[in-house]
């Protein structure tokens, strides 16, 4: 409900003095100014909480992506490794073969 402009609030009641009527509005509205300060000044350290978490968030992801980068390249080069020792392997066991007939027709 809104008062005329110009007006003090609702008309005290009889034996209250006006003053003491509008310090009494006065003082509750301090009050629910203070209780929205707190709920504000609570949400924006929740909001504070939730980007410190984000940013150790992606501080993990940078980490866990640059790992990922350098077990990747790991597997790359025991695949090559691997690769390597089996042909080395056939051309071993095609000379050991290739020796063996050769005695054998000797």
């Amino acid at each position: 409900m809104t008062e005329p402009v110009g007006s003090s609030g609702p008309a005290a009641p009889r034996g209250v003095d006006p003053l003491d009527a509008a310090l009494a509005r006065l003082l509750t509205a301090l009050a629910a100014l203070e209780a929205a300060a707190g709920r504000r000044r609570e949400a924006d350290l929740a909001q504070g909480d939730l980007n410190e978490a984000l940013g150790a968030m992606e501080d993990d992801r940078s980490r866990l992506a640059l790992e990922l980068d350098v077990a990747l390249a790991r597997g790359q080069r025991l695949e090559a490794a691997n690769d390597e020792v089996a042909r080395r392997l056939e051309t071993a066991a095609a000379a050991i073969a290739a020796l063996a007939r050769s005695e054998e027709t000797d």
